[in-house]
């Protein structure tokens, strides 16, 4: 079963979150929910989230993690 996680950063690094997951072999594929806002999900598989979580916590960009209850104010 496939995982989501999704963030919030500024909209000008979404190209350099999606080249970073491209390096990393498509661990994890990412999609713009709401380009205005910045809100991305990265999609991953259950045995690759938590590598792709690890990457994500290590990029040199201002990166928030969005959690369920705060998604509907985006969509």
């Amino acid at each position: 079963m496939g995982e989501a996680i999704y963030l919030r950063i500024n909209p000008k690094h979404v190209h350099y979150l999606n080249r970073v997951m491209e390096g990393y072999e498509y661990l994890g594929i990412v999609s713009t929910v709401n380009r205005n806002a910045g809100i991305v999900i990265i999609r991953t598989t259950a045995d690759t989230v938590n590598e792709v979580r690890n990457i994500v916590a290590h990029l040199d960009i201002p990166i928030e993690v969005v959690h369920d209850e705060e998604l509907k104010n985006f969509m």
